[in-house]
């Protein structure tokens, strides 16, 4: 399995990197300990080589790159774009989440992870 982009994320992507110039960027995807369901994700642009041991993957003409650590918790995993009434921004929606935090940002995986942390003002548990 690997980690997938929506066209919409795609397009957006695209579109943020002509902008500041690193086409030949690469998105890269993490999980971190903290948030407030116990473990939150991270984007950002690469403009560097994959790190050693990163699985790299290629989905809509977009190059991600993912450590093995955050692989395990995010395998499967879509990138979105939403774009709402509240301004737009990235999504992750991932299968392995038993839990997540009302803002996106943060999940529990169901393996010891999760259950504490600060708030982001607007928590509340799906499962």
């Amino acid at each position: 399995m690997s980690i997938t982009l929506t066209p919409k994320a795609a397009c957006e992507l695209k579109e943020l990197m002509t902008a500041e110039g690193k086409m030949a960027s690469a998105l890269r995807v993490w999980v971190a300990g903290g948030g407030c369901s116990g473990l939150s994700y991270g984007m950002a642009l690469d403009d560097g080589e994959p790190e050693t041991g990163d699985q790299i993957f290629e989905n809509e003409g977009v190059k991600i790159y993912v450590d093995p650590m955050s692989l395990q918790y995010m395998e499967g995993a879509t990138v979105d774009y939403i774009d709402d009434s509240m301004g737009g921004g990235f999504k992750i929606e991932n299968p392995n989440a038993t839990s997540s935090c009302g803002c996106g940002s943060s999940f529990s995986s169901g393996e010891g992870q999760g259950g504490g942390g600060g708030g982001c003002g607007s928590c509340s548990s799906r499962g």
